[in-house]
């Protein structure tokens, strides 16, 4: 007896995305059932996701982990396919998926993600492969609570797709742009670093980009991407530099307003020996 193959949802979280959203959907026309959730666009947004036959729901912004979280809930289907609004699955990705999902030996997938970054598809370093797990069954996997560089932790075993299987992401924003969200990004991650008692100090400061860099450049052949290559990975380095700089800047900021406050229920006999 064959079974029938597992039903997909595809999910999306959206702001403002109209230009660049409807290729994504159409790439998505294989899947079972569509769920955009916007968090307030102001720009047709909602309208395209419905003209091309997504079920839209709105929901203030939570942050990316709770926010993908929430819109998974809304699938009515256990097995979801996230993507970003800039990003298309290939037909080979298409073809793949609906190949795992007609007897899924995993609960969750990894694919191979390209990026484009000014102007060209990046084939080495921090651009690719960029494997990225964003197939999975509902009842095994879900979001990180992670409001930035969130993750999906799953509680079973995890396949590949093939190399061949890419999803493509040729997100449209300039390097200014690009460059906002990395502070953005950066900013986020300290401070859920700092939340969570973690502490920076000088050799990690210099260390995580330097070790970054050999990684990527280096030992995963990120030269050979050329110039887009180079700024690349510059800018990921500078990002580990700044995300433990601002950490650090947190933890200054933490013991000033400690010791002020401890100054300040000191008995005033104690503050005048000190003095």
């Amino acid at each position: 007896m064959t079974l029938a193959p597992e039903r997909l949802s595809a999910v999306l979280i959206t702001f403002n995305t109209g230009e660049q959203l409807a290729p994504c959907l159409r790439s998505l026309s294989f899947a079972d059932e569509i769920v955009v959730v916007d968090s307030g666009s102001d720009d047709a947004t909602r309208d395209v996701a419905r003209r091309h036959g997504a079920r839209v729901f709105e929901e203030p912004w939570r942050g990316f982990g709770p926010q993908k979280r929430y819109a998974v809930s809304l699938a009515r289907n256990d097995w979801v396919l996230c993507v970003d609004s800039d990003e298309e699955v290939s037909p080979a990705l298409a073809a793949a998926i609906a190949a795992a999902l007609a007897s899924p030996r995993h609960v969750a997938f990894r694919m191979p993600r390209a990026n484009r970054f000014m102007g060209r598809y990046l084939h080495h370093g921090e651009g690719f492969p960029d494997w990225s797990l964003r197939l999975f069954d509902r009842r095994h996997a879900q979001w990180s609570d992670d409001a930035v560089h969130e993750k999906v932790v799953t509680s079973g075993a995890v396949g590949r797709m093939p190399g061949s299987a890419v999803l493509m992401h040729h997100s449209a924003e300039s390097l200014a742009t690009y460059l906002d969200k990395q502070n953005r990004y950066t900013s986020l991650q300290a401070d859920a670093l700092h939340r969570a008692g973690k502490r920076a100090n000088v050799w990690r400061l210099l260390l995580s980009p330097a070790l970054r860099f050999v990684k990527f450049y280096v030992v995963r052949l990120g030269f050979l991407d050329g110039l887009p290559g180079l700024v690349h990975i510059a800018i990921g380095c500078f990002n580990s530099f700044a995300k433990y700089a601002k950490l650090r800047a947190l933890q200054i900021e933490a013991e000033a307003a400690g010791f002020v406050a401890a100054v300040a229920h000191e008995p005033r006999d104690a503050v005048r020996e000190r003095r």
